[in-house]
């Protein structure tokens, strides 16, 4: 589902990304570890099409993001680590207004959004403007955005910075629910428990370099070695 084959990405003289191999399935929740400035924002975005590697190529259901990127886009729904909105529009303006950009119809848009508002609980603030919902209500709002077509692959950039511990729950349990459903997650996060509790593997990156691939068994068990 996901192929991410020998990329490297370099700003001037820093060298960001690596030589980066990784092959995702369908399905498989994929938790990418590391601390900040170890390149797992520079990956995403070149996953996502906003970046362009300077080597290597990476795929999306079949779909290369720099010879295809329109094909590659619509198997994505992206979270960037800050939600950006637009403050004059109401929640569920956005919702029509990104659902509109995957090219829905407002008659095809309008079951699904509805149905959007109600797994991401967000009827009570839906018609207010986004500029007056706390963190943790864009949070919630932008994953709804970003399911809205359906999208193949899910791409979250440090998804839980910031939310409180019920909408951190309401996350947990989607992406587990969706995984289990099909979809394929990728999710940055420099947090090991946040990996360990959600993750059937973990990618750990540390100065653009792949460290480790595997299960939370695996990792535990080469940390173990390492410590000894």
């Amino acid at each position: 589902m996901i192929s991410i084959n020998n990329v490297t990405k370099r700003y001037d003289d820093k060298l960001a990304v690596d030589q980066l191999h990784l092959e995702i399935p369908r399905g498989e929740v994929f938790a990418f570890l590391g601390p900040n400035g170890a390149g797992k924002t520079t990956t995403i975005k070149m996953m996502v099409g906003l970046l362009m590697p300077d080597e290597g190529c990476i795929e999306i259901d079949g779909h290369n993001v720099v010879t295809d990127p329109r094909s590659a886009a619509a198997q994505i729904g992206y979270i960037p680590d800050q939600p950006h909105l637009y403050d004059k529009l109401t929640g569920r303006e956005f919702l029509e207004f990104m659902a509109g950009m995957y090219g829905a119809s407002d008659a095809e848009a309008a079951p699904e959004i509805a149905h959007q508002i109600e797994v991401f609980d967000l009827t009570s603030f839906i018609d207010r403007l986004s500029e007056t919902y706390s963190h943790g209500m864009k949070q919630r709002l932008v994953l709804a955005a970003a399911m809205v077509h359906h999208p193949q692959v899910l791409v979250l950039d440090e998804p839980m910075v910031g939310l409180d511990p019920q909408s951190m729950r309401l996350v947990k349990d989607l992406l587990k629910e969706r995984s289990a459903a099909g979809l394929t997650v990728f999710m940055s996060t420099h947090t090991l428990p946040l990996a360990e509790e959600i993750a059937d593997r973990i990618g750990v990156i540390r100065r653009g370099e792949l460290q480790f691939v595997g299960t939370v068994d695996e990792l535990k068990r080469a940390q173990n070695r390492h410590e000894a």
